[in-house]
């Protein structure tokens, strides 16, 4: 029986692959584990049509391990999770969007952890950034925007008229 890589042996492993020389199917283990994160505000649940196995966020940046064969089966029967960015990989996963040839997809994706950064820049940038984002991006930022204008974090009457307007919603009633 093969002894499966750990995150942190297939995170070594990627890293120095990435830095020495392009990646070549081949030479990935099938049987990595992948460490995916949740960008869908709220639960988001994946359910393989190979195997059947039911794998479950419960959170906006909860963390799941994944096979990498399981990701490859993913993009041909479940897409949507990598056209929506629902996946999300780390710096240390960074070579499965190209081993997987899902670049165009994630060209313009927003890590998790800068999420709240976007709305620290100008609201001319802001408008920039979420043009560029995702459908499911931009459904995740919205309801991220909408809790911290309820909240009060984001007060600035530009910034929120900016908000509202690249993501074509409302967050103030009027």
């Amino acid at each position: 029986m093969a002894r499966r890589k750990t995150v942190d042996e297939t995170a070594d492993i990627a890293s120095v692959e990435a830095e020495s020389k392009p990646i070549i199917p081949k030479d990935i283990d099938p049987n990595t584990m992948v460490l995916v994160k949740n960008g869908f505000h709220g639960p988001l649940v994946y359910i393989s049509s190979r195997t059947k196995e039911r794998i479950v966020w419960n959170e906006f940046g909860d963390e799941q391990e994944m096979e990498l064969k399981e990701l490859r089966n993913a993009k041909s029967s479940a897409k949507k999770f990598f056209e929506n960015n629902w996946f999300i990989f780390g710096d240390e996963y960074k070579w499965v969007v190209s081993y997987l040839g899902l670049n165009s997809y994630y060209k313009y994706a927003v890590k998790l952890e800068d999420f709240d950064e976007i709305f620290e820049k100008k609201p001319e940038e802001v408008a920039d950034i979420i043009s560029k984002m995702t459908k499911g991006q931009k459904h995740s930022l919205s309801y991220r925007a909408r809790q911290l204008v309820m909240d009060g974090e984001i007060d600035s009457r530009r910034m929120i008229a900016a908000l509202e307007e690249a993501l074509d919603t409302e967050f103030i009633e009027k």
